[in-house]
């Protein structure tokens, strides 16, 4: 008889936890086809070494296993960086906070910076004016906020517009904001070559996509085309936003 006990139901709990938050940093990031070749190559090596006792294919796999951890730490730093930052920041235990929380002077503050962004937005869809948003979230944006030029100003409607005008020498980049305030104009970001997003789409499109993918902030996109609202947070870019649409996502997000 299998002796199957309370430590044992946990034990398989934390592992599918584990596997789970894995697998949805891998998909945010575009590399989920990774995740499913390790998933494949841990059952053909459980299989082979444990249930079968296949000697020779064992002991090459086991080789391979020790061998992998350490490439795959190598090739998923940055993964590895924001599942444990994601793990450890307070803000994921937000849910606690707001069983206390009371309407503060703070919430005001962060009401009028995402309006002033959303007003920012609804202009430039209007005159479509090309516009690339990047907020920061838990991960700090410093190597992304060098590339472009501090400005480290309060938010404000004409200002983020003034910055994105066709003729001024910051437009082509991102804008960076963190803390509640602008910091940074001009950003470069990594481009995503997800095969799922449409052609039709540029490269503010996929630069929102990719930074969505490497990190956990979130980006708004104006289409210089079509002047359309694009959203992107957690690997996921979301299409023809209204305003409402993006204000209560911009609500949603943590800071």
């Amino acid at each position: 008889m299998i002796d199957f006990g309370i430590k044992d139901i946990i034990d398989i709990l934390l592992v599918a936890l584990l596997l789970y938050y894995v697998y949805r940093l891998m998909k945010e990031s575009g590399t989920i086809n990774i995740f499913y070749g390790i998933m494949a190559f841990t059952i053909l090596w459980v299989f082979a070494s444990e249930i079968f006792d296949m000697r020779l294919i064992g002991s090459i796999l086991d080789k391979f296993m020790g061998i992998g951890l350490l490439i795959l730490v190598i090739l998923f730093q940055d993964q590895i960086k924001r599942f444990l930052v994601e793990m450890g920041s307070h803000r994921r235990w937000r849910f606690l906070r707001t069983l206390f929380h009371h309407h503060s002077e703070e919430d005001d503050k962060k009401h009028e910076w995402i309006l002033a962004i959303v007003y920012a937005c609804m202009s430039m869809s209007k005159s479509k004016t090309g516009a690339l948003i990047v907020i920061e979230q838990t991960i700090p944006l410093d190597d992304y906020e060098k590339t472009g030029d501090i400005i480290d100003a309060r938010i404000n409607t004409r200002l983020i517009e003034n910055i994105f005008f066709k003729n001024s020498p910051l437009h082509d980049g991102a804008l960076i904001v963190a803390h509640g305030r602008l910091v940074s104009a001009g950003c470069i970001l990594p481009v995503s070559h997800d095969s799922d997003v449409p052609r039709s789409l540029g490269l503010r499109h996929r630069s929102a996509l990719g930074i969505a993918q490497a990190c956990d902030a979130a980006a708004i996109v104006v289409s210089e085309e079509t002047g359309r609202i694009s959203f992107a947070h957690r690997g996921k870019l979301y299409t023809r936003l209204s305003s409402t649409d993006l204000e209560h996502r911009l609500n949603a997000l943590t800071y």
